[in-house]
């Protein structure tokens, strides 16, 4: 009996030193037994020293451990801005999404749309630098739909938001890229003797993006395809658009010639 009292006591020893070592050794949490307001203030301290894999460390263990605590809703937006520095996007827009629908009606709900905004407006170099490209019936403008998406949300529900002028700005600058990019779409298709879907992407933005720039260049298309068509009703029709909205557009002008109209005057290779 002593023997095995002996033995019980030396293997409950044994798992304390473990134990005592493993807290001590390099596996150890740094932050164990850290309050809510210190993993808070090291957080802040990470961003600051623009340490966001750190910032992110910290405030997902205050998260988790005080999910209650009156610093929990601030970490997760700091979460999503701090993944967003840090270039994790997906994770950043995840975890803007998670606090829109855990938090919808939060003082700050409107900087988690404008943030969601700003990661997928971010990526909107990727969508101008497709224009470039060869085929750009490949590309997805998807980041830039979300973006805009996101940003009328702020628009529109949170008017007097400070965050409400710079979206409105933004979906100005997206409205244009995007009716941009259906031109391009076109003008690709044109190329390729795709006449129909010329016609209908052209379409589209002229539909979608009435008021940007690109929609001159989308009439054109419109009559030049329809015209290759033979649908000399609607090319027609998006003549006279273009006629009574742009009478000095650029298109007009080319060789006089009597027997040719304007629009085949121009390379059909675009």
């Amino acid at each position: 009996m002593r023997s095995s009292v002996l033995s019980l006591l030396a293997a409950v020893a044994a798992a304390t030193l473990l134990a005592a070592c493993a807290g001590s050794g390099e596996g150890a949490d740094e932050t164990a037994g850290w309050s809510a307001q210190r993993l808070y203030g090291e957080a802040r301290d990470a961003q600051s020293s623009r340490d966001w894999a750190k910032a992110v460390k910290y405030l997902e263990k205050l998260e988790s451990r005080y999910p209650y605590g009156r610093y929990a809703q601030q970490a997760q937006l700091e979460i999503a801005y701090a993944q967003y520095k840090a270039g994790e996007r997906a994770a950043s827009i995840a975890a803007a999404e998670r606090f829109i629908k855990l938090y919808p009606n939060h003082v700050n709900v409107d900087y988690a749309y404008y943030l969601k905004g700003l990661v997928n407006f971010a990526d909107r170099e990727g969508l101008m630098a497709t224009f470039a490209e060869t085929d750009m019936s490949e590309r997805d403008p998807k980041a830039a739909v979300d973006a805009y998406g996101a940003f009328k949300e702020i628009v529109t529900r949170f008017p007097d938001s400070k965050y409400a002028p710079d979206s409105a700005a933004r979906m100005r600058y997206l409205v244009n890229s995007l009716a941009q990019h259906d031109v391009h779409v076109a003008r690709y298709y044109m190329r390729r003797s795709a006449y129909i879907a010329a016609a209908n992407r052209a379409q589209h933005a002229l539909a979608t993006y009435p008021n940007s720039p690109a929609v001159e260049e989308a009439l054109f298309i419109m009559i030049h395809a329809y015209d290759k068509l033979q649908l000399n009703d609607l090319r027609d029709d998006a003549d006279r658009v273009m006629r009574k909205n742009f009478p000095n557009s650029p298109y007009y002008k080319g060789p006089l010639r009597r027997d040719v109209s304007w629009w085949k005057l121009w390379d059909p290779d675009w």
